[in-house]
């Protein structure tokens, strides 16, 4: 699927097979951007299985001039309180050299349009605490901050020793 944009010579497109590259060195990109490339273990061979053979994400891509600069990976979650599926926004990545350009937000309305033709209520982030020029972005957009609630993992290691 095409999205539309009104950024010359930027178009948004649902990611196919072909794309898997570009989006794993974009994933290396947020990775190296957010001080946290030691956690990247996605392969090109994990991004195929889970985008495009069990469908758990979704990738919308920004390409220039036909050449990838920017992606957003979002899936389906759901709300017991509003009884109704909504999108989870995992990663929202531009190049730094193509940031001011729109893009990000044109990515935001290709992704509330998703939400419209799905019915969704809510979409959720999460956002780095020290990451002021994302968290200003996301005030430019109208986002609602919850700090009242606290991101919670459990790591790999932990979900083994929990399922013992």
């Amino acid at each position: 699927m095409r999205y539309d944009t009104e950024i010359k010579d930027v178009e948004l497109v649902d990611a196919e097979p072909k794309d898997i590259p570009d989006i794993l060195q974009l994933i290396y990109e947020i990775a190296s951007y957010e001080k946290l490339t030691h956690e990247v273990t996605a392969t090109l061979e994990s991004l195929h299985e889970s985008l495009f053979v069990r469908k758990r994400a979704h990738v919308i891509l920004a390409k220039y001039q036909n050449k990838t600069i920017g992606y957003m990976l979002y899936f389906f979650n759901y709300s017991t309180f509003v009884g109704k599926e909504n999108l989870y926004l995992e990663d929202l990545f531009v190049l730094e050299q193509y940031r001011h350009m729109g893009i990000g937000k044109a990515l935001f309305k290709a992704l509330a349009k998703v939400a419209v033709l799905h019915d969704c209520k809510r979409i959720d982030w999460v956002c780095l605490n020290w990451n002021e020029p994302s968290l200003k972005f996301y005030q430019s957009i109208h986002a609602k901050r919850h700090d009242e609630w606290t991101l919670h993992r459990l790591s790999n290691e932990d979900i083994l020793e929990l399922a013992k």
